[in-house]
């Protein structure tokens, strides 16, 4: 029977992650416990007692958060039609050719208990990633829209302030969060109605990320204890590790 150490000097180190899908992983990570944080004080705020000043604090942070939130999805997006072979979008999404006999293949050898390695996502990570980032979107989209009609922040808080003011200079000038001074009753109800939607999207999308967040953390480590293949830790090293060569090898092991 072999040693631990002789099967482990077997393993092979991959590049799997280049370092901008690395920086995206755990800046979004860290944006997103950020948003869940303040989102549930915005939700709650009656329960803690927030103040009106209060919760327009919340919703601000909750606003310059989401900023960098938004500015990383929309990096992350772009770089997957111009970055490494893995962080591209046919590596992304459930697409291409050989992808529906892949996923019965990969589903096969994780029901037997040896699943086929793979270097980048594998065919059930791949549909896990695409509910990610339609969620992750949503997020963004819906946000950006509701910043505008809460605090009346770029980049649709012009229109909304000139939608609610109508247009008065001087209401415009006196327009603040959380106040009706300056508006026009009407048109500040329109512009609720209008945004009424939004707010329900971004709440259910919210809990939608919640689950999904949990069900991935779930496989990232049952496939981390399953596989062995460094599936943790090649987020912060890029570097993945195989017994076998992966069956999506691209790129020769790392020399390092």
């Amino acid at each position: 029977m072999r040693s631990k150490d002789e099967v482990s000097s077997k393993r092979v180190a991959y590049l799997a992650w280049d370092r901008t899908t690395r920086w995206f992983h755990w800046i979004n990570l860290l944006c997103v416990l950020a948003l869940v944080v303040l989102g549930l004080a915005i939700l709650n705020e009656k329960s803690f007692g927030v103040s009106a000043d209060g919760k327009i604090l919340l919703k601000t942070l909750h606003v310059y958060v989401g900023y960098v939130f938004t500015i990383n999805l929309t990096w992350r997006l772009t770089w997957a039609f111009v970055g490494s072979s893995r962080a591209r979008w046919l590596a992304l999404l459930p697409i291409g050719r050989g992808y529906t006999e892949a996923l019965r293949q990969y589903v096969r050898g994780l029901w037997q208990g040896a699943p086929p390695g793979y270097l980048g996502h594998n065919p059930l990570g791949r549909l896990m990633v695409t509910a990610l980032l339609l969620v992750l979107a949503t997020q963004a989209v819906t946000g950006l829209v509701l910043a505008g009609t809460d605090l009346y922040k770029p980049p649709f808080g012009g229109i909304i302030a000139e939608w609610v003011t109508n247009g008065d200079p001087e209401k415009l000038a006196n327009l603040t969060p959380g106040s009706k001074d300056a508006v026009d009753p009407v048109a500040y109800d329109e512009m609720r109605s209008f945004r009424k939607p939004f707010v329900t999207t971004h709440e259910y999308s919210f809990y939608t990320l919640i689950v999904l967040i949990l069900v991935h953390v779930a496989a990232v480590v049952i496939t981390e204890i399953r596989e062995k293949n460094s599936l943790v830790s090649a987020m912060l090293s890029g570097e993945k590790t195989f017994t076998e060569a992966p069956i999506d090898e691209l790129e020769p092991p790392d020399s390092g």
